[in-house]
């Protein structure tokens, strides 16, 4: 009975052994068979936890019904792919998939709940949490017959450790599977003890999806998977450590302890975070598990080894590894952090109450600065290491609009803040031979040029540095900062606004210009498969709105209501949750049109397009509380958007022909990159935005300077 592929594997597994079987070119011998190749799972996560405790340095993610990456020792480092749970019947092979329900049972919790039920054959239900004493992923699994039927239950392990899933080693011993990698290696054990063990290369003979009781002893090095017989009532610990023994230990301590006993503490550690915030905003009352869901997210991305360390999302956009090597193996994808994704992480904190973690994002910023010159990569694993190489101006200008507003005014931070500060008023882009506010790229991260978005941060920047150095008795760097703000928040709609654009007979700002003259028309590419070749005046964007909210111009100006307009009627979708609103004009950043995952194309390709952003729907939100209108209904909108367990997208499906994707329903999160932090983030600012009755990250030292 238990022999037979899963369904859903079995054509993929021979497709993959077939090529493997090919004869290789000319006479040398063939590499040595590692596997089919390791990728990662999709990014439409329906979960993602972690202990609150920090003697766990274990996160976990869901997916289809089981559980996805699971992250050890950093949030920068996945190690297993997937730990499925697997039931066998007469004449099936069946695992829980999309159909499986996903819940929360505790709101104040990130403990999770999957039921899945078979035609009234069988219902499994699984409760997945960490161990907050151990290093341990803990699954409490319940197979239960409906119809009298007997069933067994596998787990299969997919290890993939320290992010490459192509180099393990995997072992069978009567009662644990572990791999290793390295100086990293997973144990998984369980109670009752495992009643059979198998090991083996994905996508290959040996493969425990082709026979779950094959009882393989050994596989690897490469891209190995193990398997083994649970009874129907079980504990199962997957634990991690330096060596097996380590792993091993941290295991079997969790399954001697009883499953009530870790799951009490578990949540207790979540509810007492809860307790010690911000009692709910009235303005979220109606939204109330999706705020807390919002803020148990944003605070479990914070890795423990690096404390302040918050990564943009513990997933892989559609898959980024199924088409480009350098995003996946090993992964990069989001699971790294931007300072400009942080900045909002730490204004949501600062206004929900964790303070501590606001402060501690600012002292992890500032200690992982660039030395000599003072900027910020444009990303980094959670250590600091850069990891994509560009430069954006508004992150180098962000962690200083964060410092004074948590008030961090030590030495350490005014040392960071003085070098991000002459950074930006010295800066001068060599390959353009143009000097800030010119930025080698915005906020969007595909184009440079002169962008109301990037221009309002590095402002609200020199402002805040001034404000920092008059403080501390340097008054002539404040006047040389202030000077050049003044001079830059002068010239912002000199530098973006068009007079003459085919999108309105009205002023509009853009999204950027190229050339600091917005009525030139000039052209450039789009970038992500967009047009190759396209008029700076026909492409616009909602984050023109940073110049009202950071607090340079205000919300009733004639021009930003006329963008406003134009920015509708371009880039607004409206959907059963609410309304949404896309990055760009022509953004390629997105599903194809059947509702594929995103690739990367050629120029001109327009095979993929960008669809709606919830942060987006948050930001306009938030301009609506600054023009003195209602924000509830954008915040509704946000939280319709996300899944039963409260997991918000990157993206949601925009509507768009064909209808009847296969993607996702409209105004619901697409496969990119889920949960996305800075959805969540957005999420719990926009609903303190509407309780205090102002931008909450608006500082009154620039908005005094500028609006009054």
């Amino acid at each position: 009975m238990a022999n037979r592929l899963l369904g859903a594997v079995a054509a993929a597994t021979a497709a993959t052994l077939a090529v493997a079987l090919l004869p290789s070119a000319g006479g040398s011998a063939p590499a040595p068979d590692r596997g089919a190749k390791s990728t990662w799972t999709e990014a439409d996560k329906s979960g993602f936890g972690t202990a609150r405790d920090r003697g766990s340095n274990v996160w976990f993610t869901l997916q289809q019904g089981r559980v996805s990456e699971v992250f050890y020792p950093d949030l920068s480092t996945p190690s297993v792919r997937s730990l499925d749970l697997v039931v066998v019947g007469d004449g099936f092979v069946d695992r829980p998939s999309g159909t499986a329900e996903v819940s929360r049972p505790d709101p104040a919790s990130l403990r999770y709940t999957i039921t899945h039920e078979r035609a009234g054959r069988y219902r499994l239900t699984q409760e997945i949490v960490t161990d907050p004493r151990h290093d341990s992923l803990v699954v409490r699994a319940d197979l239960v017959p409906l119809d009298g039927g007997d069933y067994r239950l596998y787990a299969v392990h997919d290890p993939a450790l320290g992010n490459d899933g192509m180099d393990d080693r995997a072992r069978s011993r009567p009662h644990a599977l572990v791999a290793t990698d390295g100086d990293l290696a997973t144990a998984l054990v369980s109670r009752p003890a495992l009643r059979s063990t198998t090991s083996g290369l994905a996508g290959r003979p040996s493969d425990p999806l082709r026979d779950l009781d094959a009882g393989r002893t050994a596989a690897g090095p490469g891209n190995v998977r193990q398997a083994a017989e649970l009874p129907p009532r079980v504990t199962i610990a997957l634990g991690f450590g330096r060596s097996v023994a380590g792993a091993l230990g941290q295991a079997r301590r969790t399954v001697r302890t009883d499953w009530a006993t870790t799951r009490t503490a578990y949540d207790r550690g979540w509810n007492r975070y809860v307790e010690a915030l911000r009692p709910l905003p009235s303005s979220a009352s109606d939204i109330q598990d999706e705020y807390l869901a919002s803020a148990l997210v944003l605070a479990a991305a914070e890795d423990k080894l690096h404390p302040g360390a918050f990564v943009a999302s513990p997933s892989a956009p559609w898959v980024w590894g199924d088409e480009v090597k350098d995003l996946s193996s090993p992964s990069g994808a989001y699971h790294l952090v931007w300072s400009r994704d942080l900045y909002a992480f730490g204004t949501a904190l600062w206004a929900m109450g964790d303070r501590a973690a606001a402060r501690r994002a600012v002292d992890w910023l500032f200690g992982t600065q660039q030395k000599p010159d003072g900027s910020f990569p444009q990303n980094s694993d959670v250590a600091g290491t850069p990891v994509w190489g560009n430069l954006q101006l508004d992150e180098v200008a962000f962690p200083i609009v964060l410092a004074r507003l948590v008030g961090k005014r030590d030495a350490a931070t005014w040392r960071g803040v003085r070098k991000a500060a002459e950074f930006l008023v010295g800066f001068r882009y060599d390959e353009e031979d143009r000097a800030a506010p010119y930025t080698p790229q915005e906020r969007w991260e595909n184009q440079s040029g002169y962008s109301p978005s990037s221009i309002a941060a590095e402002v609200a920047g020199l402002v805040a540095a001034a404000d920092l150095a008059r403080a501390r008795g340097h008054r002539d760097l404040a006047r040389t900062w202030l000077a050049t703000a003044d001079r830059w928040q002068a010239k912002v709609k000199r530098w973006t606004v068009t007079t003459n654009g085919p999108l309105s007979d009205q002023p509009y700002f853009l999204r950027l210009t190229k050339d600091g003259r917005p009525n030139s028309g000039m052209k450039y590419a789009m970038g992500d498969g967009g047009p190759m070749q396209i008029d700076q005046r026909r492409v616009v964007d909602p984050s023109f709105l940073d110049l009202v909210r950071l607090g340079l111009v205000r919300p009733g100006d004639p021009v930003v209501r006329n963008t406003l307009s134009v920015v509708d009627d371009e880039l607004r979708v409206d959907t059963p949750n609410g309304p949404f609103w896309r990055r760009f004009s022509h953004d390629g950043y997105g599903e194809t049109r059947a509702g594929g995952e995103w690739v990367i194309t050629d120029p001109g390709a327009n095979r993929t397009l960008g669809r709606g952003w919830p942060i987006l729907t948050g930001e306009r939100g938030e301009y609506a509380v600054a023009a003195g209108a209602d924000g509830a209904p954008y915040l509704r909108a946000m939280a319709a958007a996300a899944g039963p367990a409260g997991m918000l997208s990157e993206q949601v499906w925009d509507g768009r022909p064909p209808t009847g994707s296969p993607c996702c329903p409209a105004g619901e999160g697409t496969r990119a990159a889920t949960p996305l932090v800075w959805s969540h983030a957005q999420l719990v600012r926009l609903a303190w935005t509407i309780q205090e009755g102002h931008p909450v990250d608006q500082q009154a030292v620039v908005a005094d300077r500028y609006l009054r």
